[in-house]
């Protein structure tokens, strides 16, 4: 893959990527903390977006069979980047009407939310399938690796000016740093995905377009298919689902302001950049499944010493914490992402990113609903907010463990020597 391209790529990573930040990093605290919201409420608003996953299915192979003026992916990637936009840029509006008792304040929330969730899926699913296709198997490494580092160096940067823009924090800056953010996403997200892709590269032929129904079926006869999205849900819970409680926990139990707590955001990022950065090379050397092991290891241990800095109040734990547990999503995150990419079929590359994005989002789904739902009845029935959060954390540590005998059982060669789409439509007489 040519530079150009890959720049283009990790622009559209970007783009998306900023348009949750502002949700993930601040929106998520300010409901819960400032706004005094229940987390679980929050969670469920969260969560909208993951409910929506399954139709990353449908979105893999749309470009496949429903090409838009000659295009398979840029025109889904545009339309997903134009919701995003708006959803990230009405959320903190439909925030502020929840916690005032409006009654349009949870329909609303759910009109953002949903925009940004329908066009995270739309625009994630397409753009890693055009990752996918633009890039050979020994160049997909290296490519993860590319998008990751632009990806969380933007992150960074993002997160220092996002938290610069609402200091001294009040609705209205908030607001304001929302709408700006969404705006700067969009423009980044335009400039990488117009010339990308060439206007009318090859199309699946019309007897192989498979319909729901063969998707299903081409996924599901796939043991290692199976085995592959089962360790992804356990996995990315494990490494995903503390998003929507960290900075909370840091205003909760150790009583840091806003400002600070989206500061934390650059600390765990840069880490975890450092993380991307040495995947590629130990990968060359020890392969990506140990890598990827390692990576989840490392993790649990971070996780572990933030759960350890609130049992003894201390927040000079929290940070090295933070520090340990994004070195090892780094590593995870590139080793995993460069296997998933492998773990696809030539011809079918929307089909399984398709499967794989919807790992993701029930991933992300079932782990900020447990966060949400076990941090408030866990921190009600024993009376202590730390509680709460210590029995999420463990519970995600116990899950990286779950996911470390899964990865032992899946085998990228097995994946390619199972049925396709030609032999499953063929078996079930599906000729157009």
């Amino acid at each position: 893959m040519r530079l150009p391209q890959l720049a283009r790529l990790s622009a559209i990573h970007v783009a998306v990527a900023l348009t949750l930040l502002p949700i993930n990093s601040t929106l998520n605290r300010i409901m819960i903390t400032e706004l005094g919201l229940s987390a679980t409420l929050v969670a469920l608003l969260v969560s909208i977006p993951y409910l929506l996953s399954p139709m990353q299915l449908w979105i893999g192979t749309l470009g496949e069979r429903r090409p838009l003026w000659g295009y398979r992916r840029s025109p889904y990637i545009l339309i997903g980047l134009v919701l995003c936009a708006f959803g990230a840029a009405s959320s903190p509006a439909a925030a502020f009407a929840i916690h005032d008792g409006v009654w349009w304040g949870i329909p609303f929330g759910v009109v953002a939310f949903g925009a940004w969730g329908f066009g995270f899926n739309f625009a994630t699913v397409s753009y890693l399938a055009l990752a996918t296709e633009l890039s050979s198997t020994n160049e997909r490494s290296k490519t993860v690796g590319v998008m990751w580092f632009v990806l969380i160096l933007s992150m960074i940067i993002g997160g220092i000016s996002f938290s610069r823009a609402i200091e001294p924090y009040s609705h209205a800056r908030l607001s304001t740093a929302f709408v700006e953010m969404a705006v700067f996403a969009l423009l980044i997200g335009l400039l990488g995905v117009l010339g990308l892709e060439h206007r009318g590269s090859a199309t699946i032929p019309a007897e192989l377009r498979p319909s729901m129904w063969v998707t299903l079926r081409t996924v599901a006869g796939n043991p290692q298919a199976k085995k592959f999205f089962v360790y992804l849900i356990i996995l990315l819970i494990g490494l995903l689902g503390q998003d929507v409680l960290l900075e909370p926990y840091a205003g909760d139990v150790f009583g840091v302001a806003p400002a600070v707590t989206t500061r934390y955001t650059s600390i765990w990022g840069t880490t975890l950049l450092i993380g991307l950065l040495v995947t590629s090379p130990l990968t060359k050397r020890f392969g990506m499944k140990p890598v990827a092991s390692a990576g989840a290891m490392i993790a649990a241990a971070g996780l572990g010493m933030i759960v350890a800095a609130g049992a003894v109040h201390q927040v000079g734990l929290l940070v090295p914490g933070l520090a340990v547990f994004g070195f090892g999503s780094g590593i995870s995150t590139a080793a995993n992402l460069a296997l998933m990419l492998d773990m696809t079929v030539t011809g079918q590359v929307g089909m399984f990113i398709g499967a794989w994005g919807v790992a993701d989002a029930l991933a992300r789904f079932g782990g900020t609903m447990l966060s949400g739902i076990l941090r408030d009845v866990v921190g009600y029935t024993l009376g202590s907010v730390y509680a709460g959060y210590a029995v999420v954390f463990g519970i995600e540590i116990a899950l990286f463990g779950v996911s470390l005998l899964l990865l032992k059982k899946i085998e990228v060669g097995a994946f390619t020597r199972h049925a396709t789409t030609r032999e499953v439509i063929a078996a079930a007489g599906e000729h157009r």
